[in-house]
C-alpha cells in the first residue's frame, strides 16, 4: 500500500466581517499567527469596557491585527504598482510588523496599560515579544524589529505604513471599531486612501486628489474619540477598573491573600519595570499568560472580599452600577472635588485614603492630527509635497491639529 502523504496547507484564509476573506500570505506569517503569544490576542478586547456602552463592541486585538495585515498587503501592492521597490523580504517584514504591533497589549488593552506593569508601554512590550520571537524563528524577525522601531533608514516609508498620522493601524481600527459599535460616523474611505498612497524621497505621501478622504479620516477619528474611545460612560467604567486593580495591588503587596490566577498574582505582587523585562525572560513569559479572563475572573471573586473598597468597586463594575461622571471645558474646583469625597466618606464610612478610590478627577485629550509628531504629506500634481493642512479648501485641517481638552469628575451617585 502506498503511504498517505499528509501536507500542512498553510495558505489559510479568514472570513472577516469587515473586509470579507483575508488570505494569509505565506507560511512564516501563518506560523506567527499560530504562536501562543499571538493567539493570546484572541483574549484581549480591542475596546476595553466599551461594550458596556456599545454591546456589539466585543471584538478583539486578534480581529484588528488580521485586518491591518490585510490592508497592509493592499498598500504594498499599490506602492509597487507605482514603481517603488519593496523586496519580498521587506514585504514579509512589514506584514509581520503590522501583525505584531499590538502583541504587547495587556488585558483590556489601553485601560490597564500602566497599572499591571510599572510604566512600560505596550509598544515596548511588543518589541520584547518580537525580539523573543525572532530568536525562536532564527532571526526572521530582525528586519521586522528594525521597521517597527523606525531604525530601517533605507526605506522610512515602511515604518510610516505601520505608525504615522494616517497609518494602516488607524485605518483598520476606525473602520472596525465603527462596524462593531454601530457608530457609522467613524467609517472612512480606507480603500481610496490606500489607492492614493505613494512614496516621494523615501517618505510616505498621499496623492493630492485624496485630500477629501484625508479630511474625512481626521474628522472620523476625532468623532470616534468623543463618541467611543472617550465616551463618558466608558471613561467611568475604565477608571473604576483601574482603581480596582490599584486597590488589589496595594492589598497584595501588604501580604493579603486574594484570589488571582498565577500570572495576575505575579504582576500584582511585583512592580515589573522595563529593565525587569530585559533582564529576566520569565517576566515576558508570565505576561504572555495574562488576558481579560484573568482580570474579570478575579474581579468577580473580589466582590466577596473582606476589603470594603475592593468589594464595593468590584460589585459595581460586575453589575454595571457605574459611577456618575460630569464633563466640563474647565477644571473642576478643588472645593467641589473635596465635597464629593467628604460625601462619599460619610455615606460609605471610609477613610481619606479609601475615598480616593471612589472619586476621580482627570483630563481627556482628543487630538485628531498631531503635526508635532509627523505630518500627513500630500503629493501635488506639480510634484511638490505639502502638509495636508495647507492643501485643504473644504475644511481647515489645522483646526483639527489643535488638541481639545476636557475635564471630568467621577463619583458614586
Amino acid at each position: 500500500m502506498r503511504p498517505i502523504l499528509i501536507q500542512n496547507n498553510k495558505k489559510k484564509i479568514f472570513n472577516d466581517p469587515v473586509y470579507g476573506f483575508i488570505a494569509v500570505p505565506d507560511e512564516f506569517i501563518f506560523d506567527l499567527i499560530e504562536h501562543p503569544f499571538f493567539q493570546r490576542l484572541r483574549r484581549i478586547s480591542q475596546l476595553g469596557l466599551s461594550q458596556l456602552v456599545y454591546p456589539g463592541a466585543l471584538h478583539t486585538r486578534f480581529h484588528h491585527v488580521l485586518g491591518a495585515m490585510h490592508l497592509m498587503s493592499l498598500a504594498i501592492t499599490v506602492i509597487r504598482r507605482k514603481g517603488h521597490e519593496i523586496t519580498i523580504e521587506e514585504e514579509r517584514a512589514v506584514l509581520a510588523a503590522i501583525l505584531l504591533h499590538d502583541i504587547g497589549h495587556g488585558p483590556f488593552s489601553h485601560a490597564l496599560e500602566y497599572d499591571i506593569v510599572n510604566q512600560v508601554s505596550h509598544e515596548q512590550i511588543s518589541s520584547f515579544f518580537m525580539e523573543r520571537l525572532s530568536k525562536e524563528f532564527d532571526g526572521k524577525l530582525d528586519l521586522t524589529l528594525e521597521i517597527f522601531q523606525n531604525k530601517y533608514t533605507k526605506k522610512p516609508f515602511l515604518y510610516q505604513l505601520v505608525s504615522s498620522q494616517i497609518d494602516i493601524d488607524r485605518m483598520d481600527y476606525l473602520n472596525r471599531d465603527s462596524f462593531y459599535t454601530g457608530v457609522t460616523e467613524g467609517q472612512i474611505g480606507s480603500d481610496r486612501i490606500i489607492e492614493m498612497l505613494n512614496v516621494h524621497n523615501g517618505q510616505l505621501v498621499i496623492e493630492e486628489k485624496a485630500i477629501y478622504s484625508v479630511e474625512k479620516f481626521l474628522v472620523a477619528r476625532r468623532f470616534m474619540y468623543w463618541q467611543v474611545y472617550l465616551h463618558k460612560t466608558v471613561v467611568s467604567a475604565e477608571y473604576m477598573l483601574i482603581h480596582i486593580l490599584r486597590r488589589a495591588k496595594i492589598l497584595f503587596q501588604q501580604g493579603e491573600k486574594l484570589f488571582a490566577s498565577p500570572a495576575l498574582d505575579y504582576f500584582l505582587t511585583n512592580n515589573i519595570t522595563t529593565e525587569d523585562f530585559r533582564n529576566n525572560p520569565i517576566n515576558l513569559e508570565t505576561f504572555a499568560e495574562l488576558d481579560d479572563a484573568d482580570i474579570f475572573g478575579a474581579i468577580k471573586v473580589w466582590q466577596k472580599s473582606s476589603d470594603k473598597v475592593l468589594s464595593t468597586l468590584a460589585k459595581r463594575l460586575v453589575n454595571r452600577k457605574l459611577f456618575k461622571i460630569e464633563i466640563s471645558k474647565d477644571p473642576f474646583d478643588e472645593s467641589r472635588i473635596i465635597a464629593e469625597k467628604e460625601r462619599v466618606k460619610a455615606n460609605l464610612d471610609l477613610t481619606d485614603e479609601e475615598a480616593d478610590f471612589f472619586v476621580y478627577s482627570d483630563i481627556l485629550v482628543n487630538n485628531a492630527y498631531n503635526q508635532k509628531e509627523q505630518n500627513i504629506n500630500l503629493l501635488m500634481k506639480n510634484g511638490e509635497v505639502i502638509d495636508a493642512s495647507l492643501a485643504s479648501d473644504n475644511l481647515n485641517i489645522s483646526t483639527l491639529a489643535n488638541p481639545v481638552t476636557k475635564y471630568f469628575l467621577c463619583y458614586p451617585k
